[in-house]
This record gives structure tokens, sequence and C-alpha cells, in this order.
């Protein structure tokens, strides 16, 4: 029986998952591979904290080339996150002939173009299920279950800090501030929770599923990504009075020649399968020509599920080298040839229905002035919901509009923000409907 031979490159959090699922799915494991994963090396600068899982410490080294430079070693896990030294090691790794997992999302985000070229140079298999949707086999799907379909449209419920701030606020009350608090007191929110709550980290997952979903190039950079920080209660109870919820959604839909691509706050109708999506969970919604709709849901994050999507990634490239095969699926879902490059539609000409909430005065007039701004701007309004004074001096005036194109919406704000009887910078959140 060939043995497969391991190395792992970061033992942190992650990387102590896989040596746990390794260890007690072992001959499970075996009986569905056909042969052993041993896991011969692991390379960390920290080999003195306590982890959760014990290890032999004659494979520990705190010296990353000692891993990529084995020559027993068929496979490297990357586990240590952010883009250098992973960079620099993937690249080693596969021009050394391993075949290389990784979870990096970032560098993947920004670097997976490259990665996929070298891979094809050196003639090894690069996986990263586990930098999408944490334990949801969504990578998996793309480039296998879905790979006679022609993907329309994805939306996404990818950060699950950001979808556990909204779900509390929904259901349970809370400024923003107090319950991001509350998420970073259970651990589900980093100290410095800035790429969670700011829609970043979401859209480096975006621009992974746009690869392998359209077959296309596009520059992380053109991404239009916009947080929830601004979002209020007050928001929040106006959605709901409406039929919405409210969700932190990475978009991306093929649209003639360009794709549009964006991560914001959405409201979404209640009743909708994503709207239901609580907690830290993820979901991703798709739509396909001939399937139609489907939604992979789950945990997006964490040690377990995390280490699951590795380890399914580490089985599935050990199947490859017991069979002498490389490349049997495609890296990017189409041949390498195929990745074209493709433009990102501005935002300014998308075209959505829109909520919007003016801060003003409590003066008659106040609706038929910002109506008739509106108006001139080709931005018909659907309904609107004027309530008593809440804020002192001011009241809210929520307006739903018809489908309007945004930049229409963002030359009527600008005329509008400077009347006198507007108090504060008026709240935009874009709708989507039925998810057309």
């Amino acid at each position: 029986m060939k043995v497969i031979h391991v190395g792992l490159i970061g033992w942190g959090t992650v990387g102590s998952g896989v040596v746990r699922i390794l260890r007690e799915n072992g001959p499970l494991i075996e009986k569905r591979l056909g042969s052993k994963i041993v896991l011969k090396r692991i390379a960390d600068i920290d080999l003195e904290t306590e982890r959760s899982v014990k290890v032999n410490r004659e494979v520990l080294t705190n010296r990353a080339e000692e891993v990529i430079g084995d020559p027993e070693i068929d496979i490297v896990l990357e586990l240590i996150g952010g883009m250098e030294p992973a960079r620099s090691y993937i690249i080693e790794a596969l021009k050394g002939g391993k075949h290389v997992v990784t979870a990096n999302k970032a560098l993947l985000a920004t670097h997976l173009d490259e990665l996929c070229r070298v891979a094809h140079r050196y003639n090894v298999d690069l996986n990263f299920e586990a930098a999408v949707g944490g334990g949801i086999p969504i990578i998996r799907a793309l480039k296998e279950g879905f790979v006679a379909e022609r993907i329309e449209a994805i939306f996404g419920i990818l950060n699950g800090t950001s979808n556990y701030i909204l779900s509390t606020m929904s259901n349970e009350g809370g400024e923003f501030a107090a319950v991001l608090r509350q998420a970073q007191a259970q651990g589900y929110a980093e100290k410095d929770p800035s790429f969670d709550i700011e829609g970043i980290d979401a859209a480096h997952k975006l621009a992974i599923l746009i690869k392998l979903a359209f077959g296309a190039k596009i520059p992380f950079e053109d991404i239009f990504i916009e947080g929830i920080s601004d979002i209020t209660p007050l928001d929040i109870q106006f959605a709901q009075e409406f039929g919405y919820t409210i969700k932190l959604l990475a978009i991306a839909k093929a649209d003639g020649e360009t794709i549009e691509a964006r991560v914001h706050s959405t409201m979404l109708p209640s009743n909708h399968l994503l709207s239901t999506v609580g907690g830290v969970f993820n979901a991703i919604f798709l739509r396909g020509n001939a399937v139609g709709e489907t939604l992979f849901y789950g945990q997006g994050a964490g040690m377990m599920a995390t280490a699951s999507a590795v380890t399914s990634d580490l089985i599935e490239l050990s199947r490859n080298v017991l069979k002498g095969t490389v490349g049997r699926v495609p890296t990017l879902s189409l041949q390498q040839t195929h990745i074209m490059e493709m433009k990102v539609k501005d935002i300014e000409d998308i075209v959505r229905p829109y909520y919007m909430r003016f801060s003003a005065l409590d003066r008659p007039g106040v609706l038929s002035k910002i109506s008739g701004v509106l108006g001139k701007n080709d931005i018909g309004i659907a309904s609107v919901i004027q309530k008593g004074r809440q804020v002192a001096g001011a009241v809210p005036v929520v307006i739903m509009t018809h489908e309007a194109r945004e930049r229409n919406i963002h030359r009527a704000f600008k005329e509008i923000d400077k009347m006198d009887v507007i108090l504060d910078k008026t709240m935009l959140i874009r709708v989507e409907g039925e998810l057309s």
C-alpha cells in the first residue's frame, strides 16, 4: 500500500483541526482512500504554545523549507494565512513538484491567476476548498457538480461575523457598536474586525467565486465594497415594516460582456431563504441556466469546519497521486487558456430598487421637496413611511423606490442633502427583490 506523505505549514487553529481529523478519522479515511495519509512534517514559528492536539515533537520544525524541500512529501498544506511568506512558500512547493492545499482567501483573491500558472507549468495541482464558505463544499460544486452549467448569478452571505451582528440586531435589537462588542466577547469577531464588518473578507471570497463561476479574471480592487457599520436599529425596523431583512451580501452577476461584482448591505425579502440564515452561518445562493436556483448552507468558519474542507482537498489530491494523474479537474473550472479578462460593471450603472432614509426637520412640505428632486432624476417612489419625531428635532422620512440607476440616486442625494430641511447624511440601502 502506497503511503501519502503530507507536510503542514502553519500549526494554528485550522492546522490543529486537520491533525485532529487525520487522527480521529484516519481509519475511515484509509477505507475511502485505499491508502494511508501520514503527516510527516509540521512547520510553525511557534512550537511552544500548547495546542488542542498533541503531536510527536520529532515531526516539528520552525523552518518551512524543511517541509517544502523534503523529497518524500507529496502534498503541502499552507495554513499560515497572509500574503508573505505564504505566497512564496506555495510557489516554492509547486515548483518543487508538490501539490498544494491552501485556505488563504486573501492571497487567492489577488494572486490566484499567478499560482494557477505556476501549478500548470510544473504539472501539479492546487486546491482551496476551505478558502470560501469554510465547510461548505461550494468550490467543488462549481468545479464538478455544475460543470455543465452556465452560472448566471451568485448571492452569498460569506462572512459570519457580519451575519451574526445583523442577525442579532434584527432579532434582539441593539446598536451596532454594542452588538459588535458582544460578538467580540463571544469569539465571533476579531479584536480588529475591520476586514469583516467593512466587507473586505466577503469580497476576497467573492473574487474567488467569480473566477470559478464565470471564468472571469477581474482586478480585486474593482469589486465595489461597502460595510455594515452604518446600519442602525431604525433601518432594521423600517426594513421589517416593508417586509425585508438586511444582510451583508456578496453579489456577482453575468451582464453581457461585464460582471457585476459588489459587496454591501442589502435588503432581501424576509421570506427568501437567505434571509433566514442567522448567526455565524454562511450561505451561497446560485442560479444556473439549466439547474435553476440552489442554496448551499453551513458553517463558514471555525476550527473543525475549515479543517474538514482542507482535509477533503487533501484526500482528493491523494487520490490523484495514487492514480498518477494531474489536472483531472481544472483549478479554475475552465481550462487555463479559456480564463478571460472581463470588465466589472461600474456601481453607478447598476439598476435596482433602493431604500432611502432621510433625517428631516418636522415641517410641512418636506416630503414634497424630496419627491420633486427624485422625480427630476427619474427615480420613481414605490412607498413611503413618515413617522413622528424620533430623533431630537428631526423625523425620519423613508422611501422605497422602483428600479432606478444608481448614478441618478447619487445625483439626487447631492441636491437633497444640501437642503436646509435635511439634518444628516441620507441613508441608502440597495434592494434585491427576487434575486434577479
